[in-house]
């Protein structure tokens, strides 16, 4: 596995960072998670967009993409890191794994204040339909986390990766 760098992409709350933790484990790559890269760096991310905005939160955000993406590994993206034109571009070179969730699976994802572009249900569906056509554009595999054992989607991805498709 030395060598590949896997990016798991998808809306808020699809299991981005809980995935590519264990996928990275079982893998044996390092794991890297954008958001939580950013908040290290900066501080949390509700207070960049109140005291700095979205703009400023997403040139951060895409420093750090840039970045973690450079090295072998599981990196999880934001879920709008996508919408960054280089990001984009940069995904090429990377395998992309874009994790999917139903919005009836998602209510108590959501119900924690951390993510400032989800208050609510309404408004994941908004942001989840705007994006849907950008995350499958830039997909190599697709796995639905919404009712799944954690385990069975990473060891899916794991057996995936290791038979090397593309």
């Amino acid at each position: 596995m030395n060598g590949v760098t896997i990016v798991l992409i998808g809306p808020p709350a699809a299991g981005k960072t809980r995935i590519g933790r264990r996928l990275a484990k079982r893998l044996g790559l390092p794991f890297v998670d954008t958001d939580a890269v950013i908040v290290a760096q900066h501080g949390p991310i509700p207070g960049i967009f109140a005291e700095h905005g979205e703009p400023h939160f997403r040139a951060l955000e895409r420093v750090a993409v840039a970045e973690s993406i450079a090295e072998p590994g599981v990196v999880s993206l934001g879920g709008g890191a996508v919408l960054d034109p280089e990001t984009q571009s940069d995904l090429a070179a990377t395998t992309v794994v874009l994790l999917t969730v139903q919005a009836d699976a998602i209510a108590s994802r959501i119900s924690n204040a951390k993510r400032p572009l989800v208050t609510d249900l309404e408004s994941w569906k908004r942001l989840v339909a705007a994006r849907s056509d950008l995350y499958n554009s830039l997909a190599d595999y697709t796995a639905d986390t919404s009712t799944r054992p954690i385990e069975t989607i990473v060891e899916e991805i794991a057996a995936w990766v290791e038979e090397g498709h593309r």
